[in-house]
């Protein structure tokens, strides 16, 4: 059943990208956190089905949530055939090119580059 929580680990995800350090984020803008949350809930595998669906939903509503979901002429940032090849690639990478895919996805979705 899709969305069926296995365990914590879905909780775990979203606080994660929530984590301090000494006061301070350690992911301190909206698009390290919305890349993270993409990046952790593919990767945990939280659900009985559905992962990759949820986490590029979760992705597409916290952006959406935090005004930067639209560029300022209302396109997309991240277009739906791009946000499927990224999660599919965060499905299959290796634990070590996670900094890789966290810098695609800022990189893709940071507010500062117009569409």
């Amino acid at each position: 059943m899709v969305g069926r929580e296995k365990d914590d680990s879905f909780r775990s995800s979203v606080s994660a990208i929530y984590q301090t350090f000494d006061g301070k984020d350690l992911y301190p803008g909206i698009e390290e956190k919305a890349a993270h949350l993409l990046y952790f809930v593919t990767k945990n595998h939280s659900f009985a089905d559905g992962n990759k669906r949820i986490a590029a939903f979760l992705f597409l509503y916290f952006l959406e949530r935090n005004g930067i979901l639209y560029s300022s002429n209302g396109k997309k940032r991240v277009a739906d055939n791009a946000l499927v090849a990224l999660t599919l690639m965060i499905a299959v990478s290796k634990p070590e090119e996670k900094d890789t895919m966290i810098k695609v996805i800022v990189n893709l979705i940071n507010k500062n580059n117009q569409c």
